[in-house]
Order: structure tokens, then sequence, then C-alpha cells
């Protein structure tokens, strides 16, 4: 196939799982069915909703004992899921980490989505705040809503489990989609989930470790837990880099650190935009969470993707120096010292860090921290060779306690 017949043929695609609705005052070019599912009408059927209590609001919701599953949606045939919408009785970091959302396409056993479920709806750390973005929303931070397109063929599963020691009082949700038939080619929506607790030095941490296929980028929420060691000093000069089709030492996409990733400068405060936010910035607690979806500027790949993001931070000299001296790790790897920019791992013999000629300037350095990561894509297949959720004492440790 040639390459531009590749192109069209991964328009055609992308296009079943667009974000773009037709237009209202159009009605659907093939037979569309609209299916609801909640706990109400478990199975989304036709004339079969909220018959209990003599149809006054007879099951609003369940509760999930510790251990536990529950399936939201559990549908045969061929759709697209198009908003879910859900709540729980205890919304605390732990139990929102310790709460597993997984998604089956088309009979695999494998999940194309495993994460937990805090993290999965946007917000990293296991955190609740009110925000809007054009993936997910929570309109008063009590309240969970996806609005990510995710096309099935054959069935779709969604389950949520209870990994916490304690019972979940009460679980309700809504999920909404629409019953239709698709192309025979078709990408799946896939997340992955993971969490380095403290990260290697000069080491990127993968949000997405390379995978086979085509598809989709839809992009990422970062949580980071800094490392008291450093104290208050800049976390974010890290790049994020993505590796497409057959790159190899260097990635083909590369910008130019952290707060610029996701759209604001010169450090990072709290904002919710459509597609870029930082949601949590607590420089006291060592707290940030932060997203960017690549919705109008798409990242597509043919062959393979890998996505990662640097460990690096800075800080003036003086403070770089005072902060080695109580005890931290670090590797210093720039110095912007105006108008001069040394760097330093292009030198034979660079100063060390107390040498009286290294250069009084913002200092860049490798540095280790607590990051966990949601990555979100589409891929040509159900299901991925990527590794499985880690478990939930990894997932939960060393959490705050609180929102």
């Amino acid at each position: 196939m040639t390459s531009k017949k590749i192109i069209i043929s991964l328009a055609l695609i992308l296009s079943a799982n667009s974000f773009a609705q037709i237009p209202f005052y159009e009605f659907p070019k093939q037979k569309t069915q609209t299916t609801w599912t909640s706990f109400e009408n478990h199975g989304g059927e036709k004339s079969l909703g909220g018959q209990e209590n003599q149809g006054a609001k007879g099951h609003a919701f369940n509760q999930l004992p510790a251990g536990e599953s529950v399936d939201l949606v559990a549908i045969e045939g061929s759709g697209v899921i198009q908003r879910i919408w859900l709540t729980v009785s205890d919304r605390s970091p732990k139990m929102l980490r310790s709460l597993k959302i997984e998604m089956f396409w088309d009979g695999e056993e494998k999940p194309a989505v495993s994460v937990p479920l805090g993290d999965f709806f946007g917000v990293g750390l296991g955190k609740k705040v009110p925000f809007e973005s054009e993936l997910f929303s929570d309109p008063e931070g009590r309240s969970f809503n996806s609005f990510i397109p995710m096309a099935f063929k054959e069935e779709a599963i969604i389950r949520i489990t209870n990994e916490a020691d304690k019972d979940l009082k009460a679980l309700f949700y809504e999920v909404n989609l629409v019953q239709k038939e698709h192309p025979d080619e078709l990408l799946y929506f896939h997340t992955y989930w993971s969490r380095d607790e403290a990260t290697e030095l000069k080491k990127d941490f993968k949000i997405l470790p390379k995978i086979q296929g085509k598809g989709r980028f839809l992009g990422t929420n970062i949580g980071l837990i800094t490392n008291e060691k450093y104290e208050e000093t800049w976390w974010g000069e890290g790049e994020v880099k993505i590796y497409l089709d057959k790159d190899t030492e260097f990635p083909s996409l590369v910008g130019s650190g952290t707060e610029d990733y996701v759209g604001t400068a010169y450090g990072q405060g709290t904002y919710d935009h459509q597609t870029q936010g930082s949601l949590i910035a607590n420089p006291e607690k060592g707290e940030f969470a932060f997203y960017r979806y690549h919705i109008p500027d798409p990242v597509y790949f043919y062959e393979e993707i890998q996505v990662d993001i640097q460990q690096i931070g800075g800080a003036p000299r003086d403070k770089v120096r005072k902060i080695v001296g109580k005890g931290a790790d670090l590797v210093p790897i720039t110095i912007d010292h105006a108008p001069e920019f040394t760097k330093l791992l292009e030198l034979k013999n660079p100063p060390g860090l107390n040498d009286e000629d290294f250069p009084d300037g913002w200092t860049n350095f490798y540095r280790s921290d607590d990051v966990s990561a949601t990555a979100y894509f589409y891929l040509n297949r159900p299901s991925s060779s990527l590794p499985l959720l880690q478990q939930v004492d990894i997932r939960t440790k060393n959490l705050s306690e609180n929102n």
C-alpha cells in the first residue's frame, strides 16, 4: 500500500472515533439506536428501564463490597460508548486509587483499559477538583464524566473492581452509547497507567511504553509527588519525547519543557482549559497534576509509538549547591548564564558543582521524583501487549489522605 493510501485509510478509520457530531438538524445516515445503561436498566434494553419500586427510583445505586466487581456495561453488538458518568460515596485518594476501571472490547480477555478510577477521569494522584476539559469534567468536585468515543464491533464490557480493604457504600452510574455498524477496520480506545515512586536519575519516565500497531495518541494526565530533598526547587524542566515509527535513539517529536507541553510558561499554577491544564499545583505539599490532550494537534502513528518525559528540574546555582549539601541526589546538565548557555554533558572536562569555575546561573539537573501517568490512545486492535495494572499497594502508597 502506498504512503498516500495509508494516510487516507487511517483518516477513514479515525473518523469512526471522531469528536465531531453530525449537525443537530440531520438524521444519521445509518440506523442508530440510542442506549443508556444504569442500575435502573443494566442491560440497556428497550422498554425495560426503571421497573423496580413501581418505577419510582427503585435502584439508583449499588454497594460494592471489598474484593468484588460490577459490570457497568456488558452489551453485545456494534456501537460507540459516548459518555460515562458516575459517582461514589467515598472519594478519598486511597479509594479512588483502589477502585479499578477496566474495559474489554470484542471478546478479548485482556482489558484495553485498566486504570485507577480517579486517575482515569482526568486528575492524577486520585484527587478530586472541579474542572472541565474536552475529554473529562467534574462540575463540583464530586462526580466523574468522560466524553471519549469508544467504538466496538462485537462486545463492550466496562467493569469496576473494589480492591480497597473496605466496602464502597454507594456507586451510581450512567453510560450512554449508540448501537450502529462500523467499517471493517476500526480503532479501539486504550489506556495505560503506571507509577514509579522514585524515578532513576538520567532515565526518562515512560508515559506510554513502546507498542506496535497504528493509531492515535490522544494524550496524558500526569501526577507528581516531589522528593522533599529537592525542597521547593522547580521540577518541570523535563521535555516530552514521542518516538514514532522506527525512531530509535532520538524521537521525532520533542517539546521544550513540562509546563510548555501543557501550555503555560515560567512555572505552573492551576488552570483548566479544553486540551491543556494543571489541576493541582501545591509546592508546599509537593503535589502536582496536569494534562495535555492532542485533539486539535493529533499525533498519528502507523507502526509503533513510545512516549516519555524527562525527569529534569532546575534552580539557581547556589540553591542547587545547598540542596546537594543536604543530601539531594542530582546530576547537573546545563547552566543558563546569559548570554551563555553551557551544555555540561557536551564538555570533555565539565566543572564540578562546587568548583570555583562552575558558572553562576540557572542550573538544570536530572532528579528523582514520584511520577504516575495515564496515557490515552487508539489502536487498531482490541487489546495490546502492555503490562497489566500495578498492584493496589503500589497505587496507593504515600498518597495524601484528603483531596
